[in-house]
């Protein structure tokens, strides 16, 4: 599966080749993602700020996706709708991949898809994360002003990222998280 850049706000890299096949995620599959969310980000997960939003807020579950190599699941990616300043859009994550297949495109794949899938819905303006942006920069992602967007807890304001077709996003988007339609 190739995936098209995803927003003409910012040039992303050349789409993602992988042997990674993508599907949504189901009931079945939960088990496998809790586990792999314990391996991948450990007992202290759920101080982060991105889990403790998830605490307050619930995932789309139409927005979470499981790559496949192979058959065999790989990585998973989840979407929490959320409002900043009264603009509705995305926080993408957790994203996990099991370590036996990283750096083989799967989870980049994810991150292509469920922005494109999400932003393409038309109901949400942009894509907030909290990451590396070598990482998720050649993605399209940018920083955010440091310090306007408030998380349930502690995060460095430098790794706060958002993916938007509109640039004015990365300075004008501030306050606290809020639940997706709030105004």
């Amino acid at each position: 599966m190739t995936v098209s850049p995803i927003s003409s706000a910012q040039p992303a890299e050349t789409p993602v080749k992988t042997s990674a096949q993508l599907r949504l995620a189901n009931p079945a599959d939960d088990a496998w993602i809790e586990d792999l969310q314990a391996l991948s980000f450990g007992p202290g997960r759920y101080a982060r700020a991105a889990f403790r939003v998830r605490e307050q807020l619930p995932i789309d579950t139409t927005l979470s996706l499981i790559a496949e190599i192979d058959g065999k699941p790989v990585s998973s990616v989840w979407m929490t709708p959320i409002s900043l300043s009264g603009v509705d859009g995305y926080l993408l994550g957790p994203l996990a991949t099991d370590p036996v297949y990283r750096g083989r495109g799967a989870a980049r794949l994810l991150v292509q898809e469920v922005t494109k899938l999400a932003l393409n819905r038309d109901e949400g303006q942009y894509v907030l994360l909290v990451g590396d942006q070598p990482y998720y920069g050649p993605l399209g992602f940018a920083p955010t002003k440091p310090g306007a967007i408030l998380f349930p807890g502690p995060v460095d304001p430098t790794r706060i990222l958002v993916y938007s077709s509109d640039p004015r996003h990365v300075e004008t988007l501030h306050g606290p998280i809020a639940p997706f339609g709030q105004r």
